[in-house]
């Protein structure tokens, strides 16, 4: 594991924010190694060299500690937008257990976004945290079938064991569920693909799936996609270019269908996909004196 140099782990108070309620980013690593086809941290954007090694912030754990000792107002530690969390190095560092326990300590909330089993360790301290602050666990799931997931997702947990993470989060009180995003056009947008993750997520005690029927493409990610569909899935790159050409959204031309299909089995199975019901489903047992954001 490479520490590299950093002064600052957790970002400014945000209030009111619109994704998923959060109020502080952290990013205790750079850099993935799932392999995931089509990832947006790729982008020239982020400013992330050697994209697929993972490396962690010199001295996170005392950063995290001094920062959350500064902060004037509690609120929801939001990890997970940048890097995964639990990348396979976090089993032996536990940087993001550390870091859970100083949120627990000094009384913030936590929202996580993975896709890594590892956070199975980690229930002890999100039930603890839930306790006193809101606790929201999001699952990224974009396909129903393992082997189609293998292909776009190589190396990380599989769909269906994704799905047995939701069901031991939930079953041990955790508010969790699907980030359904990206939905890849002309081989994730189908019926069956969606049908097939919103009944498993039912049936695994989802609590939502907050869905976006397509994906985005810029920069080099997009020359990083292209040549894995090239290689994964031959003849669909031209249907990229010939539909979308370089737009940076990519939406699904069987968006509006979907969505239909969508908003009626989750309203069926009664599991939220509204962002605003997310956000009032995970934080609305909690009072005005422990979080200054309600």
């Amino acid at each position: 594991m490479e520490f590299i140099a950093a002064k600052t782990i957790i970002s400014g108070y945000t209030e009111n924010n619109s994704w998923f309620g959060s109020n502080y980013n952290m990013n205790i690593y750079k850099g993935c190694c799932h392999g995931c086809i089509y990832c947006d941290s790729r982008s020239d954007c982020y400013r992330v060299d050697n994209f697929d090694r993972v490396r962690a912030k010199e001295n996170a754990l005392a950063l995290i500690e001094r920062e959350l000792k500064s902060k004037r107002k509690k609120g929801v530690v939001a990890t997970g937008a940048m890097s995964d969390p639990y990348n396979p190095f976090e089993k032996e560092y536990m940087l993001t257990r550390g870091a859970l326990e100083l949120i627990n300590r000094f009384g913030f909330g936590a929202a996580i976004a993975t896709k890594g089993d590892l956070i199975l360790r980690d229930i002890d301290l999100l039930k603890e945290i839930s306790k006193y602050s809101p606790v929201l666990v999001k699952i990224t799931v974009t396909a129903a079938d393992d082997i189609l997931c293998r292909k776009i997702e190589p190396n990380v947990s599989v769909s269906s064991d994704r799905f047995k993470i939701i069901k031991s989060l939930s079953q041990e009180g955790i508010f969790a569920g699907v980030l359904l995003m990206p939905v890849l056009p002309f081989i994730e947008d189908t019926e069956d693909n969606i049908s097939g993750i919103i009944e498993q997520a039912y049936r695994n005690g989802a609590k939502f799936i907050y869905p976006a029927f397509g994906v985005t493409l810029r920069q080099n990610q997009r020359e990083w996609y292209y040549n894995k569909l090239d290689e994964l899935f031959p003849s669909v790159k031209e249907k990229y270019i010939q539909n979308y050409g370089s737009s940076y959204e990519c939406r699904s031309l069987n968006a509006k269908e979907l969505w239909s299909l969508f908003k009626y089995k989750c309203d069926e199975y009664g599991i939220l996909y509204k962002m605003n019901d997310i956000i009032r489903g995970y934080t609305e047992a909690y009072t005005n004196t422990q979080l200054s954001m309600f």
